[in-house]
């Protein structure tokens, strides 16, 4: 399975932050907001992602990350010439894709919890159909609303209803089989003009083919994309990571959890890191304290 990271769009309700750099690499207390969906890829076993972003941005992504050998991964880099929606990402991926199975992340999207590696990884194992994450949310009408059977198949989707059927959003994060491409060509613009990946998914539940797993309360979600819940989510962060004294969000923890890299590359990042927090911590681990 290939992964694909959205990192996109104008971010317009980050202004003037976003004025002058992409959303997705302002910073999420002591990382890029881009780190925690990569690390939610790399949970999953995904090595083989693409990040899609505009022409203005996509060199700044390119020099951060690089071609994600450092973390045993690799990154491929593709323009987004202007939003048109989430669905587009299947466009710009299509060839890249080749018929294989995908995973799309939104760049703003921060997903931490318990299990959470066992959840994704059994999603990206699932060859036949979607799988969808559902959150419990108090405002339901601002997202992508499903409603499910007992078993964890969707019944309904319906993008910001004015009365929504159930509190459960879909978050930032899809799993597609190798049908994806051709499905994505399918889905047509709505009315704000966008292709949208509510009807991809929607395409899935009317083939009974969309399976839905919850997020329950050993996991937090949240979305970076504007400057209360931006600050929301580096308070978050930071709790985590001082009152535990585990990471969140960090790729080269992952790739090391992963056997992706070893102890030596570990600690290499950690240097080139000097004294911060972060590299003090990514040291310890390299060295088996934590």
């Amino acid at each position: 399975m290939k992964g694909i990271i959205l990192a996109g769009g104008s971010g317009t309700r980050l202004h003037p932050m976003t004025q002058a750099t992409s959303k997705q690499l302002l910073p999420v207390y002591d990382k890029p907001m881009i780190y925690y969906p990569l690390s939610v890829l790399m949970l999953a076993g995904i090595r083989d992602i693409m990040v899609i972003s505009t022409p203005a941005d996509l060199p700044q992504f390119s020099r951060l990350m690089g071609d994600g050998a450092r973390l045993g991964v690799n990154f491929t880099y593709a323009v987004q010439p202007k939003p048109e929606g989430l669905a587009q990402a299947f466009h710009i991926a299509r060839d890249w894709l080749a018929g294989e199975a995908c995973a799309l992340a939104l760049g703003d999207n921060m997903i931490f919890g318990d299990h959470l590696s066992l959840q994704l990884q059994e999603a990206a194992k699932r060859d036949d159909g979607a799988s969808v994450f559902a959150y419990q949310v108090a405002d339901p009408e601002r997202y992508g609303v499903v409603t499910m059977d007992p078993h964890g198949r969707a019944l309904d989707i319906v993008e910001k209803p004015a009365n929504p059927a159930s509190n459960w959003a879909v978050i930032g994060l899809y799993f597609y089989d190798k049908d994806v491409t051709e499905m994505a060509a399918a889905v047509k613009p709505s009315a704000r003009g966008e292709l949208e990946i509510t009807d991809l998914n929607r395409m899935y539940m009317e083939a009974g083919k969309l399976h839905v797993q919850k997020l329950g309360r050993g996991c937090a979600w949240l979305d970076a994309g504007t400057p209360d819940s931006l600050m929301q989510a580096g308070t978050f962060v930071q709790t985590i990571q001082q009152r535990q004294g585990m990471l969140v969000g960090c790729p080269e923890e992952v790739a090391f959890r992963m056997g992706w890299i070893d102890a030596a590359t570990l600690r290499d990042h950690a240097r080139a890191l000097g004294k911060t927090d972060l590299g003090r911590v990514m040291m310890a681990i390299a060295e088996g304290h934590r």
